[in-house]
Parts: C-alpha cells; sequence; structure tokens
C-alpha cells in the first residue's frame, strides 16, 4: 500500500430508500462507512436536492461531495467505493437508474488517469454513446464533471478553487457556465 496519502474527491447520491433510511440518512451514514474504510472526511459540502439525471428518470436525488485523503491507489479507493455501495444495497440494474447509493470517484488532485487521450474519448463521447457505454477502466477525473449541477454545486461548497486539470477551469467558473434554469432546479436539504 502506498503511504502517501492522497486527496480525493467523492460524489455521493441517493434517490432511494433502504428500508427505514430515506436517502439524506444513507449519505449521511455512507460519510461515516468511508470513516470506517480508512477513507478520512477531510471536508463536506452540504446536502442537495436535485433532480434525477437524466430529467425524468426517477425520483429525485439526495447529493453532496467529500474531499477526503487516503493511503489508496486511484484503482483501491475505486474498489472500496463499490464495497460501500454493496453495504447499501447498491443494485446496477442499468446506467443512470435510481439507486440507493452512488459514490462517483471524481478526481484525485490535479491528475489525468489512464491518460489525457483516453480522458479526452470519454469526454467527447456522444450522449447516445454514455447511455450505454461504461470504461473499463477508471477515468479521472470525471468526464462529465463540467456538465453535472449536482455535482458542481456540492463541491463549490468545499473546494471552489479546485482546477480541473484538462479544461484549466475553477469549479466557480464551471459552476457559472451552468445554464440558470438547471441552477434553478436544486434545493439545499438540511
Amino acid at each position: 500500500m502506498n503511504q502517501n496519502k492522497h486527496k480525493f474527491l467523492i460524489a455521493l447520491g441517493s434517490n432511494i430508500s433502504l428500508g427505514i433510511s430515506e436517502p439524506l440518512d444513507i449519505i449521511k451514514r455512507a460519510t461515516v462507512e468511508l470513516n470506517k474504510n480508512g477513507i478520512n472526511l477531510v471536508s463536506l459540502s452540504r446536502f442537495y436536492e436535485t433532480p434525477a439525471y437524466p430529467e425524468g428518470s426517477g425520483p429525485n436525488f439526495i447529493n453532496s461531495v467529500v474531499k477526503v485523503e487516503a493511503n489508496y491507489s486511484p484503482q483501491k479507493m475505486l474498489q472500496k467505493l463499490h464495497e460501500i455501495e454493496e453495504k447499501f444495497d447498491r443494485q446496477r440494474v442499468s446506467r443512470w437508474s435510481a439507486r440507493t447509493l452512488d459514490l462517483d470517484l471524481l478526481a484525485l488532485e490535479a491528475q489525468v488517469l489512464p491518460s489525457k487521450e483516453i480522458f479526452q474519448e470519454w469526454y467527447n463521447l456522444p450522449l447516445s454513446e454514455q447511455r450505454e457505454k461504461i470504461p473499463s477502466e477508471l477515468i479521472v477525473p470525471h468526464p462529465r464533471i463540467q456538465e453535472r449541477e449536482f455535482v458542481l454545486l456540492p463541491l463549490l461548497d468545499i473546494q471552489p478553487n479546485w482546477i480541473h486539470p484538462i479544461l484549466n477551469k475553477t469549479v466557480l467558473q464551471l459552476c457559472e457556465e451552468l445554464p440558470e434554469k438547471i441552477k434553478k432546479n436544486i434545493k439545499i436539504v438540511q
């Protein structure tokens, strides 16, 4: 195991209850579960209620973003995130379907993995192919950060000056580029 602590940005989302746990409770419990797995919470955004993506695909989500530190490689971190999702009964029925818990590895500092060329290929993938294709390897930063208000707005709470290593824009700049009508559909949850 690498003895250097890495800083990761992770998006959390939930739009299906698990037993008596509602999505907001699931997200809060997931942050505790991160700590139990050697993933130390550095900062946590507020919680946001956002429409499902793509629009009309299910109930509203509760979303948040965390900054964490861990002694894990990016691949090991992804494995840990999948293990935590499984503890919350995550079902992978179809792409972008409703789920009890979704943990997305957004970024690892300013790294681009596995390469700029592969990132660019996934970044340029048409929407019709995004619905069907799943990468066989970890792509970092997440190739859709810049399009997703449910990621950018929580990320703005904790890392407004994080610079996207390919787009060379801060989270604040990416948020400013989002259409206003999209941002209006988001509510902060207590």
